[in-house]
């Protein structure tokens, strides 16, 4: 069982498919990069319910307000693809995210990642320059680690946004793999 985010780190180290995925996408060098959200849920929910399921997105993150063309983005991807084809990438710059999502400009990619649904998916891992593994975790790792779900606070403090979270809860279904997590609604509007 994981309990802390040295841990956790050391389980992505520890996964050599993680650490191919982190490398390559380290090659592109793009702004303010992470990867995030299930890449990292995923693989702590499956330590802690001994699984091994293979991810079903990457999602790779990064800032760059001077060239918001989501073309770049498309590129980006063929690249990844070209590099590791069977991986499922997803490349998206966060500086154009927030007409997509409807919200204000995000600030940076931690900044966008704060905002993601869930707190147990609002995560992003990196390596640095020297390659040593970053984790950020805006709202901490706790829900991740104890296999809660849960809106973040920009979901909960936003009711337009609480039937988004909940439709998005049951379309996932998580619990049908990982039977032992908790899932918390947001507030209905009605």
């Amino acid at each position: 069982m994981l309990q802390s985010a040295d841990e956790v780190k050391q389980a992505i180290r520890d996964d050599p498919s993680m650490m191919i995925i982190l490398s390559t996408a380290a090659e592109l060098e793009l702004p303010d990069w992470w990867i995030c959200a299930g890449f990292i849920r995923s693989k702590i929910w499956d330590i802690q319910h001994g699984l091994k399921t293979p991810p079903a997105d990457i999602d790779v993150i990064y800032f760059d307000p001077l060239n918001p063309d989501e073309r770049e983005e498309k590129k980006l991807e063929k690249t990844l693809n070209e590099k590791q084809p069977s991986y499922p990438w997803s490349v998206k710059n966060q500086a154009r995210m927030h007409l997509v999502n409807g919200t204000a400009p995000y600030t940076s990619s931690e900044d966008a990642i704060s905002r993601f649904p869930e707190t147990a998916a609002a995560l992003g891992v990196k390596l640095d320059k020297n390659k040593n593994l970053v984790l950020t975790a805006p709202h901490g790792l706790e829900d991740a680690l104890l296999m809660k779900v849960r809106p973040t606070p920009f979901f909960l403090e936003t009711p337009a946004l609480h039937d988004v979270y909940n439709k998005r809860i049951r379309k996932k279904n998580w619990q049908k793999r990982w039977e032992k997590i908790k899932i918390e609604d947001a507030p209905s509007l009605l």
